[in-house]
């Protein structure tokens, strides 16, 4: 799979590719966290308000989820 720049994939995929693709500054959509398939980045992704991706993030970075 050819990456492109500016969209990040989890450190915790390893060496395949079968993760989620995140990425968190577009200019066309500001305010906006866009995430896809690493897969198969021709389905739809998910977009989802900054606040609400940093919301998840706090959420799934603690120990006791």
């Amino acid at each position: 799979m050819t990456q492109q720049t500016d969209w990040h994939i989890s450190s915790y995929s390893g060496n395949n590719d079968d993760c989620v693709e995140v990425k968190v500054a577009d200019p066309n959509l500001p305010g906006v966290v866009r995430a896809r398939d690493s897969k198969d980045t021709g389905i739809p992704e998910v977009r989802v308000p900054t606040a609400a991706w940093g919301a998840f993030i706090d959420y799934v970075s603690h120990p006791e989820v």
